[in-house]
């Protein structure tokens, strides 16, 4: 466990039910099996920038976000990154090598503040085995990401670099759920260029033409998404929209 990771007593078992009764993985648990998951669940706080699970790390523990947003990434020994997903509030993540037992396959680390319940492997698997529903919650959850690395890898392979920043754009907006009137990505250009393969000065290019266009409007550490439909027609004609 990194130092930086501390346990707030503090956390009243109310407010953990509070929590995971609106977590969407965990919603529909009837009340005597969620206050079963408040005794197994355990609630840290993270600092930017904290690793909380590395690559090759046991999967001892199931992470729920509370709040903040947890950056999935690998990287190669001659240092390159590939940022694989970003996990918000409402998400769970290290779920694979929790279910399967092999050790984890990306890092995860704090990309902002977070707070975080995580739920320990020996009492999470029996917990699954006891309640069919949320069990297939979870696999709805894989198939959902199994989805969702099919559509990188297409993108990877078939679509020009507008395409796949059009895509990415897009995509973080569905994840989060924004409100049609803000739009507002909380991501650094470097961090998008980690996403879609491709350098940050390519991607400042193309971001730049597409403020002009009044498509996207940059600020500092943010992408502000101002006309999704244009990104969308991009994304899916692969036009070069430069």
């Amino acid at each position: 466990m990194p130092q930086d990771k501390t346990s707030d007593p503090r956390q009243s078992s109310g407010n953990k039910l509070s929590v995971l009764r609106k977590h969407p993985i965990f919603a529909d648990l009837d009340p005597e099996a969620l206050d079963q998951l408040c005794r197994y669940a355990k609630h840290i706080t993270v600092k930017r920038g904290a690793t909380i699970a590395a690559k090759g790390d046991p999967g001892n523990n199931l992470f729920a976000v509370i709040s903040g947003t947890v950056k999935i990434s690998s990287s190669s020994p001659d240092g390159r990154n590939a940022i694989l997903n970003l996990i918000g509030p409402g998400e769970i993540f290290g779920e694979i090598a929790v279910l399967d037992g092999a050790p984890r396959s990306a890092d995860a680390t704090a990309n902002t503040n977070c707070e975080l319940y995580i739920i320990d492997r020996r009492d999470f698997l029996p917990f699954v085995k006891s309640q069919p529903a949320l069990a297939m919650k979870f696999i709805e959850l894989l198939c959902a990401r199994l989805r969702w690395t099919s559509q990188q890898v297409e993108q990877v392979i078939l679509q020009n670099l507008p395409g796949r920043l059009a895509s990415a754009l897009l995509g973080l907006t569905e994840e989060r759920k924004l409100d049609s009137g803000s739009g507002t990505l909380s991501i650094t250009q470097q961090e998008i260029s980690e996403m879609v393969g491709m350098t940050r000065e390519s991607i400042n290019k193309q971001l730049r033409a597409w403020a002009g266009r009044s498509w996207v409007r940059l600020e500092h550490g943010a992408i502000v998404v101002l006309d999704t439909d244009a990104l969308r027609e991009l994304a899916e004609s692969g036009l070069d929209g430069e």
